[in-house]
């Protein structure tokens, strides 16, 4: 090759080699957007954290952003006393059951005196051996007002070892029901309802995908599930929000569960507390942790991947 061509080839090729070495030290002083979004996701942790510090109790928490899958977890893995969180499992296999053809939503029951406990608000207004409502209407007290009759007349319809056999097939081990509501007998033997953040947000996770139950079971299931109820990840939310979860209370112990529909970025969380100390700590606990996860999803919902966010009159600059 010409001396002089032979130059100009190898003065080109340096010259783009530098080219190359400008630009990937530039786009290296850039982080990508997952990079910005995982510093929310750390402050968000942070913010737990502190939550958690402060708590006189102990405290485990699961939250999954049901649109990338990202999770955060903080003791998922521990065994919570789930109280009433536990009849999300209850209501599930009742919607199974149902696809299966082994019962129909619409048949009717008839209220039986021997059927109430404590804490049933609306069974125990009814009058026995006349009001008669369909299983549908048991799952909706179960879930609005947490009727603890309607409850075990479901647990009795669908069968304990039903709820338990599916929770096996889901791989869930810890997720148990093994006694009725205010079956004191069985708690003190130590026969708690129990599960931990990671399963119960497998296990909306398995159910929001529709893995369990078709699209209309599915849709009816989360309807129930959303009906308006004294709960505390909804406590500083929009009031417009959907939110199908269902909070448990015990002595010493509150716990909420459930799937936070927020526009464009749905997400679970599962905040479950216990060796409380005051149960208006765990209460406050959850609804903290519930406002902090809804603002960083909200945000992300709202924003482009570059974090910027156009709302209505919004100007350029």
């Amino acid at each position: 090759m010409n001396p002089v061509r032979l130059r100009t080839s190898i003065l080109a090729s340096l010259v783009v080699s530098l080219c190359f070495l400008l630009w990937g030290t530039a786009a290296g002083q850039s982080a990508p957007p997952s990079e910005k979004q995982e510093v929310l996701w750390q402050k968000l942790g942070a913010s737990i954290a502190d939550v958690d510090r402060n708590l006189d109790g102990a405290m485990g928490v699961a939250i999954l952003d049901l649109t990338d899958g990202h999770k955060y977890l903080l003791h998922a893995n521990d065994v919570f006393a789930q109280a009433s969180s536990i009849k999300i499992c209850v209501l599930a296999e009742l919607y199974r059951q149902a696809q299966q053809g082994k019962l129909k939503l619409t048949d009717v029951y008839t209220v039986n005196a021997s059927d109430l406990v404590q804490d049933s608000d609306i069974m125990s207004g009814l009058t026995p051996g006349v009001s008669k409502i369909t299983l549908r209407d048991l799952a909706t007290m179960m879930v609005a007002v947490s009727d603890n009759s309607a409850t075990n007349v479901l647990i009795d319809r669908v069968g304990m070892e039903n709820v338990n056999a599916w929770l096996d097939s889901l791989g869930l081990m810890h997720t148990r029901l093994r006694r009725k509501m205010m079956d004191l007998k069985a708690a003190a033997e130590g026969r708690e309802n129990i599960s931990t953040p990671a399963e119960m947000m497998t296990l909306l996770e398995s159910l929001y995908r529709g893995k369990v139950l078709n699209k209309e079971m599915t849709e009816d299931f989360f309807k129930v599930l959303s009906t308006h109820k004294d709960s505390w990840i909804p406590r500083d939310l929009p009031d417009n929000l959907k939110i199908a979860d269902k909070p448990g209370a015990l002595e010493g112990v509150r716990n909420d569960s459930g799937v936070i529909f927020a526009e464009k970025r749905p997400y679970i969380l599962c905040v479950m507390t216990t060796y409380l100390r005051r149960e208006r700590d765990g209460e406050e606990a959850i609804s903290k942790i519930s406002l902090a996860a809804w603002l960083m999803f909200d945000r992300l919902a709202r924003a482009s991947e570059y974090g910027r966010v156009i709302s209505p009159g919004n100007s350029s600059h």
